[in-house]
């Protein structure tokens, strides 16, 4: 089995619009080790993020944040120590524009 530690993935979400931040691929298994929000505007935003095992549509149990408010020109910074298997979807929601998520952690093949 061989590890690679990266940048799992990088959105600029779209208004009120679910993303797809990372699946995680065949034959993987990915731990995150944290999640970084930041709010590029002058003004309030919220965001969410959700994880669909297996790919499973959407269920009110996914979310991990749920319209989390982030003040004007901050950033939200989270160690998650999330472990997921192959096909297993971390999604993005953000209130308006100016959120981008990046997401760290360690792909395992």
């Amino acid at each position: 089995m061989a590890d690679e530690i990266k940048v799992l993935g990088q959105v600029d979400a779209a208004a009120t619009t679910t993303t797809v931040l990372y699946t995680v691929p065949n034959l993987n298994q990915t731990t995150v080790s944290s999640l970084v929000v930041c709010n590029r505007t002058g003004h309030q935003r919220t965001f969410r993020v959700s994880v669909h095992v297996g790919g499973a549509t959407a269920n009110d149990k996914q979310f991990l944040y749920y319209d989390t408010v982030m003040a004007a020109n901050t950033t939200f910074s989270a160690v998650l120590g999330l472990t997921l298997n192959q096909g297993d979807v971390v999604k993005v929601y953000a209130s308006d524009t100016g959120l981008s998520f990046n997401m760290f952690g360690v792909e395992t093949s």
